[in-house]
């Protein structure tokens, strides 16, 4: 992480109180790239620079105009320290039910366990209920076994096998 970034006092984070969470604005997005870039996986498929590259405000910018799109972030003393994104999907099956998609859940290595993922996964539900979803779904990847318990200990099960297929080279 970069060195601007202080590291917590030992004992500072007391109480999930002390975490903020809230929509992510504009100037949030440096630091959001920075955390999606900041662990094995995301290092080789983010792209951390300064300025952003303009794909990130793009993407930013679509997903602040679709109601059916948030980023929502945590913030530690007026720091970011986590972050995700729900999409909100609408189905025909189960009789129509609408569905809430977590993606790109990402918390600084320098406050997991200590109430910050749970904070942000709880804003997702609670946004999912108020929107009227009837499930909240996400995939964690094989590479992550640490993420699939946290999940799992929120209550998620593995009920599905999920498949990606990258197109990116074929567009």
């Amino acid at each position: 992480m970069n060195d601007d970034h202080r590291n917590p006092a030992p004992g500072s984070l007391e109480a999930p109180e002390s975490i903020r969470v809230r929509e992510a604005g504009e100037a949030d997005l440096e630091r959001i790239v920075q955390l999606l870039a900041d662990d094995p996986l995301g290092v080789q498929r983010e792209r951390y620079e300064v300025p952003l590259p303009q794909e990130y405000v793009a993407a930013f910018q679509a997903i602040r105009q679709d109601p059916n799109n948030e980023v929502v972030v945590a913030c530690v003393r007026d720091e970011v320290v986590g972050v995700l994104q729900l999409t909100f999907i609408p189905g025909l099956s189960r009789s129509g039910a609408w569905r809430c998609q977590v993606e790109g859940v990402r918390v600084d290595a320098r406050f997991r366990s200590l109430g910050v993922g749970k904070r942000l996964m709880e804003r997702g539900v609670s946004r999912a209920q108020e929107r009227g979803c009837r499930i909240v779904q996400l995939t964690t990847d094989k590479l992550r076994p640490e993420a699939l318990r946290f999940y799992e200990r929120l209550g998620f099960v593995a009920s599905h096998i999920g498949l990606k297929l990258d197109i990116s080279g074929s567009v």
